[in-house]
């Protein structure tokens, strides 16, 4: 039976504890045996290298050097890591190594809460198939900073009315990568747990995660 790790935490506005929930149930309809946990300390625990998946849910936080070089040398070694939102790509700000391993890293989201697109450019891996090739969504339209080595499956254009100078830009939303033999997945979709009443991104989450599973 594959095993996976939920870590949860950080700020509260994300909903980290029912999102982690939410994710549990998810892994296990696909069979999963499931570790939720609410601190930093998870990730330091030897174990984690047997584990088939790791979903960090922990916006913002600090991340003690012996528990992230637990954590990235288990995505090294075959371990996979998958995540949403803040919950993965706003967490632990300070720590660049977990940046480098994540492929990228929030930094704004003019307008807060806003009417966008998201676009798939990748129709055909198995994460998108069959899903619209543009769907609308609601929610914080993320800017990152990103790695230039993901393999980007959806992206979103800003509009410039929240901040002109952006207008015209295509932002990544969802990208799968590799980080040693571990395959990441990441969604910037979910800023509440609403959000996974929305058809498009909770199958996108759901495949994101069993793909980067072990």
């Amino acid at each position: 039976m594959r095993e996976a790790l939920i870590v949860w935490g950080g700020w509260s506005g994300h909903e980290p504890e029912i999102g982690a929930n939410i994710i549990a149930d998810m892994l296990k309809k696909e069979g999963f045996k499931t570790y939720i946990e609410n601190t930093t300390e998870a990730f330091a625990d030897p174990a984690i290298a047997d584990m088939s998946l790791i979903v960090p849910i922990y916006t913002m936080s600090k991340i003690e050097k012996e528990e992230l070089d637990n954590l990235t040398r288990a995505v090294k070694g075959g371990v996979g890591l998958a995540g949403y939102h803040g919950g993965m790509a706003d967490a632990f700000r300070e720590a660049v190594e977990y940046q480098f391993m994540v492929g990228g890293q929030w930094v704004a989201h003019p307008g807060n809460i806003i009417d966008y697109r998201v676009d798939i450019v990748k129709p055909d891996d198995p994460i998108m198939q069959g899903l619209p090739a543009s769907f609308p969504y609601r929610s914080e339209q993320y800017y990152m900073h990103v790695d230039p080595s993901n393999e980007v499956l959806a992206t979103t254009t800003f509009s410039g009315e929240h901040a002109d100078w952006i207008e015209g830009v295509v932002m990544p939303v969802v990208w799968k990568r590799r980080h040693g033999k571990g395959r990441v997945f990441y969604c910037s979709l979910g800023h509440v747990t609403k959000e996974f009443e929305v058809p498009e991104m909770r199958t996108i989450i759901q495949r994101g995660l069993l793909w980067a599973a072990r």
